[in-house]
């Protein structure tokens, strides 16, 4: 009696119910008599024999009939009259055993004829059902039994054969290595006969975390198969960058799953005006042809699970015919609360080709094997039915058909498809944080490398994989908050693993720069020179700047109690130098000597100057203690820290004469800002279920208080302020606001002592600007912008961008870049629940870094604790356009100069590689097969044509994105002319003498 009370919880949908709301959806009572309901469906059912289906379903068996046409007995059956090219009525009569129970008039409509591609694959969260071992292991048993279903149905019909589409490259490539030679043999034969297809992506990313070099690599093993299409499943959004990366490695479709859970919205942002399928152009004018499904069309990546193609032909007759009749007659095949979630419940056109992409897996979950099953129903039922005519499918096949038939009937769509999952990003800020430097750190490692002389793209190709792995799209298990060691409940272990290969690559990278380092000093020392030391300070940006070089000087190169000078070889002027000595006493575990801080003017980029140590008559002077009333200053900016309400009060630009805070906003500049919000944790997708249409679930929020001024100081470097602060979900907060002597930057560090908690909670740093809406920021491999294209139905509430925003007006342009935080609200802070509603008045000037929350319930971690560290810079110019301001800002921030300690002397100076124009960057310089690779990236919003020069050149070639070479380009005075789309991605493959 006691299990009565047990319900399911959230309402949350089950496949019977959802089955049952299909069927009633496309179905019509006509009789309803002493309780009994006859209920009759005109579906697109079509024999050999040239007639038509006619659905018939009622309460108890039932004799029906259409006079004169055709009848049959049951409570489910299917009656067939000859096809019709217009409506034609038909009588119905319904007799039970005492007779005629009633009769009604059917009007049988002309049906579609459709071809139905069936995609069998799995999809691939590495975790969430089980640990992420276990996961891989099961993938690789999967392609063992893809190989023996495609033997076993060799010989059936070419539609039914079993076909296989590897959703994720990642096991195949692991598979090829872990198998013996006739395996794989055989594996490739049916790569090449088109019965199994390996897609391009190595697993499921969140393409917005990626760094743009990171996502172009991780599509590089499409050479080692005939690799046409993608997929990108359950992930409900991708970058713009994601087109060009695509296209430069030869694949042109992408088939999208977007499941929604967790309050994915798109329908109320246009997306119910997102035909499918579409053609997604990037700003280069490179474009791939995308088809979507999502959970209203069929639970995403279920959808054909949902209408019984891993079941049995039985349902699938019953399900599929009703539809695609649902597909052809309205905007989606389910009604609103089907799914149990938020909506649909907008207008959409239905669909309007007659084929159809069906995705397909062999039970109903993620991480499911392959099954005979889809491949039994497709043989039988194309034996019964002349159409729809399905095909056991690879996934790019579909695609083929439709761009023969269709292609320039499809619309066109431009720009970002931004996620709607990418909040989740905040739910592991430390570790997020991490791989975001180690991005940064391995594209001077590359280059450093390099320059050289040594081929590092190996390891660097294996930090960047794992870097990505960080980035796939399964960050914890089903129910994260437990502790088991398997199943859906291991969210321990998928976390510490998870986390953990965020700290090996972000390990991985910082050995990578030190030992390029290291290599780079030792290949540019010569012997002679008359200092005591000397550095080579590389600027790994494009442009060149001033800004400040952090050294170590060891103890045994030049003892720490002797006096020291800093000169600039090239000027031979004096450098001012700060300085931290590591003294046994103080740090026995670390390198003896001293951390040697100075500002090195105009270092050119991709380029160093040499830095000499030289004797002096008197140490370093001292820091010097200021007046803690909170006023630091350079050249280019006073600052002023207001102690009574923790936050910056005031940035003043000298050079403009202009106030850069927006002193009359909500939020101070830099004020913490912590929510908690209404809403119980660990109840599996709760989140999705929750609507929030006011701030009624906005439970609390705090600010910062008790400010304290801890430090303030000049240095021969600049002026530095430490604030400590006490806050709601911290332990502590310390704010570090640093000037730079003759640096035109403001550098801000945020350090958090998170506690840990399950309560549903998002952190912000508010960055209120005197300016109106930011006119561009950064995406991977694009630029957003308010008049930038967006694919319609694009999460607008939130931001995910790289590193820059920047604000335009006629005097002034602003920017703010983040290192570690990659999410941002501008105006205001939404709520973070369906459909998003503001909980202040809109500033448009005003950022908000949205560097952490746990307000998921799957997938993501509960919860997170620890110190973590959160940095921003902030900058202005007058006359300078946004993009290049914002790149400037991000280079000084995520580009620091490299010392690398010389073993003797060195040139003056060198610069590597430079380019003419402010909106082309180089990202890096690597090589391959003895040639120096330079990608270039532009951040021009129309082509443009750049000069590269290298010392040096003498051949080069230019490939788009990062694959090898593909047209040679003329080379004058050790300079090559580029084209450059767009926000394009090209690679120059060069030929270098030594000089």
């Amino acid at each position: 009696m006691t299990s009565r009370l047990l319900q399911r919880s959230l309402g949350s949908p089950d496949y019977d119910g959802i089955r049952q709301a299909l069927r009633n959806d496309t179905s019509t009572p006509v009789i309803s008599v002493r309780g009994l309901e006859v209920r009759v469906a005109v579906v697109p059912l079509f024999t050999h024999d040239g007639r038509q289906a006619v659905r018939v379903s009622s309460d108890q068996p039932l004799t029906h009939v259409l006079v004169g046409v055709d009848s049959a007995t049951g409570t489910d059956v299917t009656l067939l009259v000859p096809e019709v090219d217009a409506p034609r009525t038909f009588t119905l009569e319904s007799r039970d055993d005492a007779g005629l129970v009633g009769t009604a008039q059917v009007t049988v409509t002309p049906q579609r004829k459709w071809s139905v591609f069936v995609v069998h694959h799995s999809h691939l969260d590495i975790g969430y059902t089980d640990p992420q071992g276990t996961v891989l292991r099961h993938h690789l048993d999967y392609l063992d039994a893809a190989l023996r279903l495609a033997d076993e149905t060799a010989s059936w019909p070419d539609d039914a054969k079993f076909r296989w589409s590897v959703e994720s490259s990642m096991p195949a490539l692991k598979w090829l290595e872990a198998r013996p030679a006739e395996q794989v043999e055989a594996f490739m034969r049916r790569v090449d006969e088109g019965v199994i297809e390996v897609t391009a992506l190595p697993f499921q990313l969140h393409t917005e975390a990626c760094s743009t070099e990171e996502l172009y690599r991780q599509l590089r093993f499409t050479e080692r198969f005939p690799t046409r299409s993608a997929m990108h499943t359950d992930v409900p959004g991708a970058v713009v960058g994601l087109i060009d990366a695509l296209n430069a490695a030869g694949v042109r479709y992408l088939a999208a799953a977007h499941n929604w859970a967790g309050r994915s919205v798109p329908y109320l942002h246009g997306g119910d005006k997102l035909t499918r399928p579409f053609r997604w152009r990037a700003p280069s004018g490179r474009e791939i042809l995308v088809w979507f499904t999502d959970t209203p069309h069929g639970m995403a990546y279920m959808e054909g699970n949902t209408v019984g193609l891993t079941d049995s032909y039985e349902l699938a007759d019953d399900l599929l015919p009703r539809y695609l009749s649902a597909l052809a007659s309205r905007g989606y095949p389910y009604g609103p609360g089907t799914f149990g979630w938020q909506g649909p419940d907008a207008p959409r056109e239905p669909y309007e080709l007659d084929a159809l992409h069906l995705r397909v897996q062999g039970a109903h979950a993620d991480n499911a094997g392959p099954s005979i099953v889809p491949a039994s129903i497709v043989k039988r039922w194309n034996e019964q039915w002349a159409y729809p005519r399905l095909r056991s499918a690879v996934n790019s096949d579909f695609f083929q058909h439709v761009e023969s038939k269709y292609h320039d009937r499809l619309a066109v769509h431009e720009g970002d498809w931004t996620d709607w999952w990418a909040d989740g990003l905040g739910s592991g800020a430390r570790p997020l944080g991490y791989v975001r430097r180690a991005q940064s750190a391995l594209r001077a490692a590359e280059t450093l490398h390099t320059l050289a002389g040594a081929d590092a793209t190996g390891e660097i190709d294996h930090a960047y994989d794992k870097v990505a792995l960080f980035n796939e799209h399964t960050w914890g298990a089903a129910n994260p908050w437990e502790d088991a060691e398997e199943a859906g409940d291991s969210g321990g272990l998928q976390w510490t693993r998870k986390s953990s290969g965020a700290y090996d690559a972000q390990d991985d990278a910082a050995d990578l720069l030190h030992a390029a380092t290291r290599r780079f000093g030792a290949a540019l020392s010569e012997d002679g020179g008359e200092a005591l030391a000397s550095f080579a300070v590389f600027n790994p940006a494009t442009r060149a700047r001033t800004d400040v070089a952090r050294l170590f000087l060891p103890r045994d190169v030049v003892a720490y109690e002797a006096p020291i000078a800093l000169v600039d070889s090239r000027s031979g002027e004096t450098v001012p130098h700060h300085e931290e000595l590591v003294h046994p006493d103080d740090w026995p575990t670390r390198p003896i000597g001293r951390h040697l801080h100075a500002v090195v003017p105009d270092i050119p980029g991709f380029g160093y100057a040499r830095i000499d140590v030289v004797a002096a008559e008197t140490q370093a002077p001292e820091p010097v203690e200021l007046p803690l009333d909170g006023v630091i200053e350079n050249e280019h900016y006073r600052v002023t820290y207001d102690v009574r309400e923790g936050y910056i009060g005031s940035i003043f630009d000298k050079a403009a004469g202009r106030e850069l805070v927006n002193t009359e906003a909500a939020a101070g500049f830099g004020q913490y800002v912590y929510d908690r919000y209404a809403t119980a944790p660990h109840f599996n997708h709760l989140s999705g279920h929750v609507g929030a249409h006011d701030r009624t679930l906005l439970g609390d929020r705090a600010i910062a208080r008790n400010a304290t001024i801890t430090k303030a100081f000049r240095t021969a470097v600049g002026e530095k302020l430490v604030v400590e602060l006490q806050g709601k979900g911290v332990d502590w907060i310390r704010a570090t606001i640093e000037l730079y002597a003759g640096v035109p930057r403001l550098d801000l560090t945020y350090q958090l002592a998170k506690q840990g908690t399950p309560a549903k909670e998002a952190v912000f740093l508010a960055f209120p600007f005197a300016a109106g809406e930011p006119a561009a920021w950064e995406l991977t491999g694009g630029v957003g912008g308010p008049d930038v294209a967006r694919v319609p139905g694009s999460a607008e509430y939130m931001l995910p961008i790289r590193h820059w925003m920047a604000f335009e007006d006629p005097e002034l342009t602003v920017a703010w870049a983040t290192l570690e935080a990659p999410l941002v609200q501008v105006g205001t802070i939404h709520m973070p629940y369906a459909p998003f509603p503001p909980t202040l008045e809109e500033e448009p000037g005003t950022v908000y870094s949205w560097a952490l929350n746990n307000i998921w319930d799957t997938n993501f971690p509960a919860q997170q604790q620890g110190e973590t560290t959160f940095r921003y810079a902030v900058t202005s110019a007058a006359g300078v356009p946004a993009r290049r301001l914002g790149a400037q800002a991000a280079a000084g921030l995520c580009d620091p100069f490299v010392g690398a300690l010389l073993s003797g002397t060195a040139p003056a100076t060198e610069t590597y590689a430079s380019v003419d124009h402010p909106d082309v960057v180089v990202n890096s310089i690597g090589q391959a097969d003895g040639e120096r690779v330079v990608r270039l990236q532009s951040l021009a919003d129309e082509p443009v044509e750049v000069t590269l020069t290298m010392p040096g050149l003498r051949s080069a070639r230019v490939s788009p994105g990062l694959a090898h070479g593909i047209a040679d380009a003329e080379v004058r005075d050790e300079s090559v002319k580029v084209a450059l789309p767009a926000c394009g991605v090209v690679a120059v493959w060069g030929t270098c003498e030594d000089r």
